[in-house]
């Protein structure tokens, strides 16, 4: 069982309604939001967000809790314009929910307060003077009374003399790279060798540590390989090879790539590939053919039983075979 023991204060008091305290669809933070406001004297003028911070809630809560308040009717607010143009929000707090008509009615009772700033210029712009005398139309074409050498290079040539317009000074030079210690003249390739060191971190995860005081002198040496007519490729893929196997960590990525380009190998020219003699491929009715070396009109083509290059016709014939006479005539030869 629960009991409850209650003194009524002298002082120091404010009178809400049970409504308030047992909101079903308010939380404890916008319950004391709204007490703590309703607690404040009459002529008190602390905003919510004050209110909030005295009473240790958090933004995420005071958020949700004016969230709250603003759809139970509770608290009204309102942007206006006051005197100056400054915008300022109205914020209405009440001990019971008003609609937004009512609101808007107690807020227009409410005087705003005077702004003691002073104004800006930019929002009250000072009245515009105007020039002394008549308004004229600007000159055009044609050159100025006065003698202006020193303002302008295009003067006209007076009768006396000839005005010769200043040559116009040459665009300075791009200052040279600075030349290493050694006395060593700087590469023409040194701009790509920087550009070939800055790219070193994205072919592996072991050299993304390289110190950035070493990078002109691997420059230097990427730029020794360059001169001897190697590509950026050749340096990239000569550096992977050199790299350590996965798993093993590379402590010194700067050593690395510097003893893996102090020698610079004479470049290796592309062998032209050797043409291959193509073969006619014949169709296969006359696979195994061969042509006969004997006399004929046009290439005569048989297929060879071995070794022999004449035909039928051409070869001689054996002793055992008769000789075949040809038909004279329409007499055939005797069998």
């Amino acid at each position: 069982m629960i009991y409850r023991h209650f003194n009524a204060p002298s002082h120091a008091f404010s009178q809400f309604s049970h409504e308030i305290i047992r909101h079903p669809r308010l939380s404890s933070d916008a319950v004391r939001l709204l007490t703590w406001q309703l607690s404040l004297p009459q002529n008190a003028h602390e905003s919510l967000s004050a209110t909030a911070r005295r009473a240790r809630i958090g933004g995420c809560a005071f958020t949700r809790a004016k969230r709250q308040l603003k759809e139970e009717g509770f608290v009204h607010e309102r942007r206006v314009q006051g005197p100056g143009g400054r915008w300022t929000t109205q914020q209405l707090v009440s001990s019971a929910p008003l609609t937004s008509g009512e609101a808007a009615k107690l807020l227009a009772r409410t005087p705003l307060l005077a702004c003691t700033d002073r104004v800006t210029p930019q929002v009250v712009p000072s009245p515009r003077k105007p020039a002394a005398g008549r308004p004229i139309a600007p000159s055009t074409g044609g050159h100025p009374d006065e003698h202006l050498r020193k303002d302008t290079s295009n003067l006209p040539a007076g009768p006396a003399e000839a005005v010769v317009a200043p040559a116009l000074a040459p665009a300075p030079a791009p200052a040279p790279a600075p030349a290493p210690a050694d006395g060593t003249p700087a590469s023409p390739h040194l701009e790509d060798a920087r550009a070939l060191v800055g790219a070193l971190h994205l072919l592996s995860p072991a050299l993304r540590h390289i110190p950035p005081g070493m990078r002109d002198e691997l420059a230097r040496l990427a730029a020794r390989w360059l001169d001897a007519g190697h590509s950026s490729a050749d340096v990239h893929e000569h550096v992977l090879r050199g790299l350590p196997g996965a798993g093993t960590a590379v402590h010194r990525p700067g050593g690395l790539v510097r003893y893996l380009l102090r020698d610079v190998p004479p470049r290796a020219l592309p062998t032209p590939p050797t043409p291959t003699p193509t073969r006619i491929r014949l169709s296969v009715r006359l696979e195994g053919t061969r042509e006969c070396t004997g006399h004929h009109t046009q290439p005569m083509l048989f297929r060879p039983l071995d070794d022999e290059t004449l035909c039928a016709e051409c070869s001689p014939p054996t002793p055992n075979e008769p000789m075949s006479v040809p038909e004279r005539d329409g007499v055939h030869a005797p069998s």
